[in-house]
């Protein structure tokens, strides 16, 4: 579907909400954007207008949707390295590269590429066996994390083991295609932490505010920006930590680092090569959204003021719960809270589904908090006034 004024196409291959909120941005800047959607029922595939629709492991369906597109990027990890090799291999432009992406498609190869930079991890070892997994316990004391390499995703293929039987009883489990077994220390953490850099080709890098995330199940919950209390020493060297991976391992668009904050330290537990759930308060919350950043990034446009509108910004995500219809929720938290800002993204309720997010800006963050989590509370039916 070409641009008529000459606007370049990003085509963006996956379509859940990342994608359907990159939408927005890309609608705002003017430029045409493609999506390749599952199904035809998928967030984005809802509110595109150039949607193909077709499975990323299907080396047709990625090709096809290639043609045309300026660019190529991402709103999830899961295309096979070589279907993104063939792409570039017939010169379209795939940002970030197969050879970056990697790394946040198996820890093994993220963990490797960290350990070589001498960015502050937990220890780590490719483990085959139960005993391998014990052997590494007595060096480095129970528990200990157990994860699958690649298809883990909101808290799935990771386990905390306290014992060879757990151990054993885990890795009885089928392993994803490819996919390894690694075991990493326990990292006692007093919460967690997400630093977003967006970076271009050229090597323009801009680093947002350090966020605080919480995590229920596995599955981001909550987001404060920027995270209260972190000293401006750790939060510069999150900051920097996080321009340094995406400089040495050529990360084109926005990374994401999840880190472990010890309490006078900060460890680093997983990357993210797209916009993430911890960066959806920017849409309201800062100059510019990581939305609006990772479409700048992908094209070589100049990058966008990363910085927030307010001394704090809270984003609660909304998980399904008892209430079917989310729109019946509106009347109740918009009445009760005109300052609330609300993203649904178009999915089939199911519980513990994150099915959309909550924004706030104010100044006092525990206030905001409140009011966000009400709202979110109502949408799933947790309470009903």
């Amino acid at each position: 579907m070409k641009q008529l004024d000459g606007a370049p196409i990003v085509g963006m291959i996956g379509g859940g909400q990342l994608a359907r909120m990159t939408a927005e941005a890309a609608t705002a800047l003017g430029i045409g954007f493609r999506v390749l959607a599952a199904t035809d029922t998928d967030p984005a595939a809802q509110v595109v207008r150039d949607v193909r629709i077709g499975s990323h492991e299907d080396r047709e369906a990625v090709l096809a949707f290639a043609q045309g597109c300026d660019v190529v990027t991402f709103d999830h990890e899961h295309v096979p390295t070589d279907i993104l090799k063939e792409l570039a291999a017939l010169g379209v432009e795939v940002r970030p590269s197969a050879s970056a992406l990697a790394h946040a498609q198996d820890k093994l190869h993220m963990r490797q590429a960290l350990t070589k930079m001498g960015a502050p991890s937990p220890a780590w070892a490719k483990v085959e066996t139960s005993d391998d997994v014990a052997k590494f316990a007595a060096e480095n004391n129970w528990p200990v994390v157990l994860k699958t390499s690649r298809g883990g995703y909101d808290g799935k293929g990771v386990w905390v083991i306290d014992d060879v039987d757990q151990a054993r009883a885990v890795m009885a489990t089928p392993l994803a295609k490819n996919s390894l077994w690694l075991v990493e220390q326990f990292v006692p953490f007093v919460r967690e932490l997400s630093a977003q850099v967006a970076r271009s080709p050229h090597g323009q890098a801009v680093a947002y505010p350090v966020v605080q995330t919480k995590q229920t199940n596995g599955i981001c919950t909550e987001v404060i920006a920027p995270a209260p209390g972190l000293s401006d020493e750790l939060a510069l060297k999150a900051q920097q930590i996080a321009l340094r991976i995406a400089q040495e391992l050529d990360v084109v668009g926005m990374l994401a680092v999840e880190l472990f904050d010890t309490g006078d330290a900060i460890v680093v537990n997983e990357l993210a090569m797209r916009p993430h759930n911890s960066g959806h308060w920017s849409i309201e919350g800062a100059v510019t959204s990581q939305f609006e950043n990772h479409l700048r990034a992908v094209l070589d446009l100049p990058l966008g003021d990363p910085s927030t509108r307010s001394a704090a910004v809270v984003m609660v995500n909304v998980l399904g719960g008892t209430v079917g219809n989310l729109y019946s929720a509106y009347r109740h938290v918009f009445a009760r809270d005109p300052e609330l800002k609300v993203h649904l993204y178009g999915k089939e309720v199911k519980p513990g589904r994150k099915v959309g997010h909550v924004t706030l800006l104010g100044d006092n963050a525990d206030e905001l908090l409140v009011r966000g989590r009400h709202a979110a509370d109502y949408f799933s039916g947790t309470i009903n006034e």
